[in-house]
């Protein structure tokens, strides 16, 4: 594996699994290169609304926009340059706000093997 860049042009977004709204993942790092981590950019349209229970570590790096991340324990919201840590095994709503966001994601281990 060699070192890379990427940005958001370099990712294919496609619809979150299993969601019918405005969330969309485009991995630019992921099994198919040998990495033990996925790396990728989400993208949020305004006001959605994504329920999960995560079956993998998920690091959530906002860009721009913001987003809430709810559980059990509480509320926390994001805006640019904020980072959001979910564990393994977290029930999380994840919300975007009026204006839609747009995140980087790092998950271990790779969170389409973990979701089939």
């Amino acid at each position: 594996m060699t070192v890379r860049k990427f940005a958001t042009t370099d990712a294919t977004f496609e619809r979150s699994p299993g969601q019918d709204g405005d969330v969309f993942a485009g991995n630019v790092v992921d099994q198919r290169h040998g990495a033990p981590i996925t790396i990728g950019y989400g993208r949020y349209g305004p006001n959605q609304r994504l329920v999960e229970t995560l079956a993998v570590d998920d690091v959530m790096i906002v860009l721009e926009g913001r987003l809430s991340v709810s559980t059990g324990g509480g509320t926390e919201t994001a805006g640019s340059g904020e980072i959001i840590h979910m564990p393994k095994g977290e029930q999380v709503t994840i919300r975007s706000h009026e204006e839609g966001a747009l995140t980087a994601y790092v998950t271990y281990p790779h969170w389409q093997e973990a979701q089939s």
